[in-house]
């Protein structure tokens, strides 16, 4: 899709592949591709001296981050800026605070933005930490300040465990993110609803709210069914959360695209802010479907330094859209994540109402399985 919008607007494009990805979909597209490295991203996608050294080579003068590795991290954006090369994305500085699970959740107070009640302070004295989790109250849950994906998350339904899952918790988290600091949280026992906000923002202090998507529908903390609009929301409810979540960007300073993600507590009806994504997000197309919106345009407009030529009262919603994952499972290993090897992909046609986003293609199957 990305490469798809700069072809519409004249931009060359450079791909950086890894050998898992040789024939994948984005090489192919690209005016030019550059071998990055092995398959393990720790090799390749992941190395930033690397990527510098094939932005240097090509004379690049921006890099779109897409939605993963270095997309959220404020070194890269911070390597990019002293290079000159502009970052497709938001500054340093707002990838740092939102990075941060402490930080963002003072400045959203700050901003008089409502958060779950909880402890996001810096001391992580472990006696200090319990005796903050007796006084905001069981269930809680222990997070990884730096933590994503379920990672270094511990819950306590009794402040007898508590000890114990803190110290797994953090033990989890020194592994997965080389940080081992946790905020706490209080855990809402009904059933809550995970709705979140698609902000985009442009460098002259404008900021809008394009709807939102409820993803509540979850395997292990990730999303794997997302619907947009959020259903049975109150045009006050999608209002209130979607100024919320303009809040929060402005706070931070943010510009280009991003999502504001909010717990719902559906018995009193309210919102409580839970972290930022600075990025484009994987499931972004069903925003575009039901508002018309070409997201990613507007994202590389903004890059050039272009106002948002939109008005929230332009942003209109038709219809409904649903993203569905595909959530592969290994039972042979207590149905841990695991591809496999991936023999023969079919999927639905393209009309103007489905949409299919996938880097894997059945011709690069074949190719792959011709060369090996």
């Amino acid at each position: 899709g990305i490469n798809a919008e700069y072809g519409k607007m004249n931009i060359k494009t450079v791909a950086v592949f890894s050998d898992a990805d040789r024939h994948s979909l984005h090489v192919k597209m690209a005016d030019e591709a550059h071998y990055i490295g092995p398959s393990p991203a720790s090799e390749s996608y992941l190395r930033q001296d690397k990527l510098m050294e094939i932005i240097k080579k090509t004379g690049a003068q921006a890099v779109h981050p897409g939605y993963g590795f270095l997309s959220e991290q404020a070194p890269f954006a911070e390597a990019l800026a002293a290079e000159g090369v502009e970052f497709i994305g938001p500054p340093a500085s707002a990838i740092a605070d939102m990075g941060s699970k402490s930080a963002s959740k003072r400045i959203m107070i700050d901003a008089g933005v409502s958060c779950i009640p909880g402890y996001h302070g810096d001391n992580q004295d472990e006696a200090y930490l319990k005796e903050q989790a007796d006084q905001v109250g069981y269930p809680i849950i222990i997070k990884a300040v730096s933590g994503g994906g379920g990672k270094g998350m511990r819950m306590v339904f009794d402040e007898k465990d508590f000890i114990a899952a803190l110290r797994s918790a953090k033990e989890e988290s020194i592994k997965a993110f080389n940080d081992d600091r946790v905020i706490l949280e209080r855990f809402f026992d009904f059933q809550p609803r995970h709705v979140e906000v698609q902000v985009m923002a442009d460098s002259h202090g404008n900021a809008l709210y394009f709807s939102n998507r409820d993803c509540s529908v979850q395997r292990r903390y990730q999303k794997i069914i997302e619907e947009a609009p959020a259903p049975g929301l109150t045009p006050e409810e999608h209002r209130e959360i979607g100024e919320m979540a303009v809040r929060a960007a402005k706070a931070v300073g943010y510009k280009s695209a991003g999502t504001v993600e909010f717990i719902m507590d559906t018995v009193e009806r309210k919102f409580y802010f839970m972290e930022m994504n600075t990025r484009l997000q994987v499931e972004h197309p069903i925003t575009e479907l039901v508002t018309g919106v070409d997201l990613v345009e507007l994202q590389l407009r903004v890059s050039q330094g272009e106002k948002l030529p939109l008005t929230q009262e332009d942003i209109k919603v038709h219809g409904n859209a649903f993203e569905a994952r595909v959530y592969a499972e290994d039972p042979a290993n207590n149905f841990m994540p695991g591809s496999g090897d991936v023999k023969y992909l079919s999927t639905p046609e393209e009309t103007e109402h489905v949409r299919i986003d996938t880097s894997i293609r059945q011709e690069m199957l074949s190719l792959s399985s011709t060369i090996l």
